[in-house]
């Protein structure tokens, strides 16, 4: 069992830079794609950034050039910095993990951190 604990949210004012970690703790396992996703009050969860096992990267349009998805393999941690953020990123960020066991592949998520960006 993988449990993810995330970190980093918090209030900011536009312009601003904040970095979120995920950090899964576990064993027995390797991580495949990893990704971070985020609920705005009212709306759907939208995906933001994904990473590859590989280490390609993925971005939504609106976070393209402001926000950097990272991993450690090491700490089995995934990153994503986000600079110049705008009052539209405000959302709860979610992270979730995909990983591989002996008998299948597994998704893990994250309890949700809150970011807020003030004008």
């Amino acid at each position: 069992q993988v449990q993810l604990v995330e970190s980093g949210g918090g209030l900011v004012q536009a312009g601003g830079s904040l970095r979120l970690s995920c950090a899964a703790s576990g064993s027995g396992f390797s991580l495949k794609t990893n990704g971070w996703y985020r609920q705005a009050p009212g709306k759907q969860r939208e995906l933001v950034a994904t990473i590859t096992s590989s280490g390609s990267t993925n971005y939504a349009d609106p976070v393209k050039g402001r926000f950097t998805i990272s991993r450690d393999n090491a700490k089995i941690t995934v990153y994503l910095q986000m600079n110049s953020l705008k009052p539209e990123d405000t959302a709860v960020y979610y992270c979730s993990m995909s990983v591989r066991y002996a008998s299948g592949d597994r998704v893990y998520w994250g309890q949700g951190t809150q970011v807020t960006v003030s004008s």
